[in-house]
């Protein structure tokens, strides 16, 4: 079939249609500033013929008249083109963000058809009793081990108090009973020893005085 009515049309993309209306629009805005040029021209021999050459000055006036219109042709042409570029970019930006959404929506009907209410209900069940379950052991893991037989503390306290009697009377048998003694009495010095002692020294001061006189 393609040999007879040739190949198919391809589908233009948003992003290619972008594209080519901006490579337009470039188009038309050297063509209208080349345009403005002109009228510009156009606009200085008038004034220069106005008063020399009134038909050369009128010819002139209305090229730039011309070109004028087709100036804002070009200024309309441009605004259209602007106009389809911001709604092909509206458009192109709904187009991606449907088609996130859509492979989102796709994602969870995945997930969610590996899912049921009532797996859902049952796993959370077995999940709340595991817990229960767990904070029973810790709860007996924690308390504390008693050992022995537990005894009556005050039948205790009372075998202690009797044995702290017997030992206080045991150290009072073995404590000595006092024994009275006579009272010390200071050894006694003789008196003769400082008798002589005195008497010594005044025998060598008399001696002393009586050199002095005899000298």
């Amino acid at each position: 079939m393609n040999l007879f009515f040739g190949k198919a049309k391809q589908k233009t993309t948003p992003k290619d249609a972008i594209v080519k209306l901006r490579d337009t629009s470039d188009m038309l805005d050297k063509r209208r500033i080349f345009l403005e040029t002109r009228a510009d021209n156009e606009l200085v021999k008038a004034k220069q013929n106005a008063t020399k050459n009134k038909k050369a000055a009128l010819l002139a006036l209305k090229k730039r008249k011309a070109l004028e219109v087709h100036i804002e042709n070009i200024h309309n042409a441009q605004m259209n083109i602007e106009n389809q570029i911001m709604a092909l970019e509206n458009a192109n930006v709904n187009m991606e963000t449907f088609n996130a959404m859509r492979i989102g929506a796709d994602a969870l009907k995945i997930t969610h058809g590996k899912m049921d209410i009532d797996k859902v209900d049952a796993t959370m069940d077995d999940l709340r009793e595991q817990m229960d379950l767990n904070t029973e052991i810790s709860e007996a893991i924690s308390r504390p081990v008693k050992e022995g037989e537990e005894f009556d503390e005050d039948e205790l306290l009372e075998e202690l108090e009797h044995l702290e009697q017997e030992e206080l009377d045991a150290k009072m048998l073995e404590t000595p009973s006092p024994v009275s003694s006579a009272p010390k009495v200071p050894p006694h010095k003789p008196v003769g020893n400082k008798i002589n002692s005195e008497e010594s020294d005044e025998e060598a001061e008399l001696r002393a005085l009586q050199a002095t006189m005899a000298s």
